[in-house]
């Protein structure tokens, strides 16, 4: 499905794209070929073309199915809410089942605003014209998240190179925590992936903790917020687990609009983002953060760019098709 939400992608960007974009673009970096970037900043620049803006009858917005995604529709409801009031349009939650589904909407033009996991986000800017914004947070700082490395707590394994030989879950290819940073971070741990241990992609963080606890996988490299929000909500018991790795922090899901947005609009959307003040039963879903706190791509993932350039990635369309022909098979 993946490959060919790709190749379906390919096709949109020869018809999107004019034929001298090559030419007529000073800088592009490692955007897509219907993108540029004039000023530096990493993500693309709104289209020349007043044409090819849009302000939007309905917005499309929707967040990182990272867990059941109507869960988090539910959760957003307020915020949704909100949203329609504050631009004056109708506002959709458009769920979506896979990072690739959800990158691949922003490409095609079906989606306007989201939250992409922190992996994820970096493709969304490369492949989708994505341009993050916001991250959760508070008044002083935005919320972040580790990398964990789990076991059951009645195994064996004591450190990251017991697990030499094991089977271990990754969630997604163009997941920061759940592969990215595994790549990048296990090695200095004794634990080099696809040569010491078998990777399995279980698709969510979810299913990774489950798998764990199910004894379907022997480890697992989860987002530590995913790991404790279930913990919280009691799915399952943190006293069950060991966790043999935890990493330096990392943003969580970034909050990105569509490049096309027409100025004005977009800006007026920003503001009733960053005008927003979570609601109770929204700061508890999300580890008590309760507002919108403003980012930049450049600045704040940059810690992300070095983990996959650590790993010898890169976040550019050869890489994501090349990943997500490793998730199918």
């Amino acid at each position: 499905m993946i490959r060919t939400l790709a190749a379906a992608a390919l096709c949109a960007a020869a018809l999107i794209a004019p034929a001298h974009a090559q030419d007529v673009c000073a800088n592009r970096g490692d955007l897509d070929a219907q993108y540029c970037d004039l000023n530096k900043d990493l993500t693309a620049d709104p289209p020349a073309e007043a044409a090819r803006l849009k302000v939007p009858n309905t917005l499309v917005f929707t967040y990182t199915p990272v867990e059941d995604p109507a869960v988090y529709e539910k959760a957003f409801k307020p915020f949704t809410d909100h949203l329609a009031q504050c631009t004056g349009k109708r506002v959709l939650y458009y769920q979506v089942q896979s990072n690739a589904a959800e990158i691949e909407a922003m490409r095609a033009g079906r989606l306007h605003v989201a939250g992409f996991s922190t992996g994820p986000t970096a493709f969304a800017v490369n492949i989708a014209g994505a341009v993050p914004f916001a991250v959760k947070g508070y008044a002083d700082r935005y919320q972040g998240y580790q990398l964990l490395l789990i076991v059951r707590k009645d195994s064996p394994f004591q450190k990251p190179a017991d697990l030499k030989g094991k089977k271990l879950a990754h969630t997604s290819p163009s997941s920061n925590s759940g592969h990215m940073a595994p790549l990048a971070l296990f090695p200095k741990q004794g634990l080099v992936p696809e040569k010491d241990y078998r990777i399995v992609f279980s698709g969510k963080h979810d299913q990774s903790v489950m798998g764990v606890m199910s004894g379907d996988y022997d480890a697992a490299a989860v987002a530590s917020d995913v790991f404790e929000r279930m913990a919280r909500r009691g799915e399952v018991k943190e006293d069950d687990f060991r966790i043999l790795y935890r990493s330096e922090k990392f943003p969580t899901s970034s909050f990105a609009y569509a490049h096309d947005l027409e100025p004005s609009f977009r800006d007026k959307m920003l503001k009733c983002f960053y005008d927003y003040r979570f609601t109770p039963e929204m700061q508890k879903a999300f580890d008590g953060a309760d507002r919108f706190t403003p980012i930049t791509y450049q600045k704040d993932f940059a810690i992300v760019r070095h983990v996959a350039e650590a790993a010898g990635e890169k976040f550019n369309r050869a890489a994501y098709e090349r990943e997500a022909a490793k998730a199918k098979k």
